[in-house]
Parts: structure tokens; C-alpha cells; sequence
């Protein structure tokens, strides 16, 4: 059996169009999940936190986040209490920028 190293994306790995942005979206989702989670909240309430329905906090925690937008995604974290920072820099030696997500642990 060929194995093959995974390059840090699995979206990018199955060759998927635009591979950063799911990642991104994947990412977010499971940080509102892990702080839906952790708050012990019913999908009811995490909706009525968020000003959703609970059919898409459902499809959030279910992985299905077709019809989310990364901009939806971060009002979410907000709305949950979360700061969101976004970083601008120059990439030191890449030729093409990239997306990443840093979560920082509540002290």
C-alpha cells in the first residue's frame, strides 16, 4: 500500500478547489463547536446566542458548512464571545500568502 504525506491540508491534498478557504471554514467551525461544547449549550440556545435557527447549528456541528461563509462564521465566534484578530503580514520567503487560524487559549 502507498502512503502518501498529507501537506497539512486535506482539502489541497484531494486536489479541491479553493482548498485554503474550507480549511479556514473547517477550522472556525470546530472552535464554535469545541465553545458550544465546552458552555455546555443546547443547539436551541447556541442558535438564539448566534441569531440562527437550530437546523443550522445542527449543520454546523454535523460538518456541513456549505452554506456558511467564513464572514457568517466569525460574526458566530463574536456572538459567542470570542475576539476574532486578523493579522496582514508579508510572507518571509513564499511566493503566494496563505490562510491560517491561531486559536489562543482563554487564560
Amino acid at each position: 500500500m502507498k502512503i502518501t504525506k498529507s501537506g497539512g491540508n486535506v482539502f489541497a491534498d484531494l486536489r479541491l478547489p479553493d482548498a485554503e478557504e474550507r480549511l479556514l471554514k473547517a477550522q472556525l467551525a470546530a472552535e464554535i463547536a469545541r465553545i458550544i461544547a465546552h458552555r455546555k449549550l443546547t443547539q436551541r440556545a447556541a442558535a438564539e446566542l448566534v441569531g440562527a435557527d437550530q437546523p443550522k447549528v445542527s449543520h454546523l456541528l454535523h460538518g456541513r458548512l456549505a452554506g456558511f461563509s467564513t464572514d457568517r462564521l466569525l460574526a458566530w465566534l463574536t456572538a459567542l464571545g470570542q475576539d476574532v484578530e486578523i493579522l496582514v503580514r508579508t510572507p518571509p520567503r513564499r511566493r503566494q500568502g496563505r490562510l491560517r487560524v491561531r486559536m489562543l487559549a482563554a487564560r
